[in-house]
């Protein structure tokens, strides 16, 4: 199996669990983008390509398509077999799908894709999909237009060497792209409710590069959203609301 980046590997093998409770799910309106965007229905097949923990396998589940997830990550893996008994889940990367060509109606990158942004993986994602087969890719986004966002924001981005993410912009550089139309982008307005220890603790710490770092190295940058979250008023009641954008594009195979 092709290698996948360093803090991919490691950070999201040591916090699969904690991944689970940190992340936001999507807003309602990700259900009409499946739908009427990448036509996903009954009897459509689509590849969950990343999958991770399962987070995004709801959404896919409620379109009546059938799902395949595909994960490298074994302890990400292991999570979602077993809280998703009924999904098919593989081993497999972006650049190594484990399904024969053209089976797949679509395939989802959900929170996944700047990881494999690269032209071998696009080739691969080609390969597995049908005739007119749609590639979404889909991203919740802080908002970091919000004072308190920007400054946890600015703890986390001091850790993220050459990890790839969505903010850099870069997997942007693969389009357009040979075998592929773009269908257009939807953005959504969104927040993840819940204790500010597992919207914006167990956030921060599931983010892969801080999970890779040394335990001594992942208690101090707790310690300082621990200190974020006493400071901010924003954060001192029972819930708080970690604002989001989500970010949708398409496209669709021509050939």
């Amino acid at each position: 199996m092709p290698s996948i980046h360093d803090a991919a590997a490691r950070g999201y093998s040591a916090r699969a669990e904690t991944y689970r409770s940190g992340r936001p799910d999507y807003p309602a309106e990700v259900a009409g983008w499946l739908r009427d965007v990448i036509g996903l229905a009954p009897g459509r097949v689509v590849v969950d390509l990343g999958a991770g923990t399962g987070k995004f396998l709801p959404w896919l589940r409620g379109t009546g398509a059938r799902t395949i997830a595909v994960e490298p990550v074994a302890a990400m893996r292991d999570k979602l077999a077993a809280d998703n008994p009924d999904i098919e889940c593989l081993a497999g990367t972006a650049e190594a799908i484990p399904l024969p060509p053209a089976s797949a109606d679509a395939v989802i990158c959900a929170q996944s894709f700047h990881w494999f942004a690269n032209a071998a993986a696009l080739a691969e994602i080609r390969r597995v999909l049908a005739p007119g087969g749609m590639l979404g890719l889909i991203w919740n986004v802080r908002d970091e237009s919000v004072d308190w966002v920007a400054r946890l924001s600015a703890i986390t981005d001091a850790h993220q060497g050459d990890a790839p993410r969505y903010k850099s912009g870069a997997w942007r550089n693969l389009f357009p792209a040979e075998g592929f139309a773009a269908v257009g982008e939807a953005h959504f307005r969104h927040a993840h409710i819940g204790p500010a220890d597992q919207v914006v603790l167990d956030r921060t710490l599931s983010t892969s590069f801080i999970a890779a770092l040394p335990p001594a190295g992942q208690e101090a940058v707790a310690a300082r959203v621990r200190a974020l979250i006493a400071s901010t008023p924003a954060l001192a009641g029972e819930e708080t609301a970690f604002p989001y954008e989500t970010a949708a594009f398409a496209f669709r195979k021509t050939d």
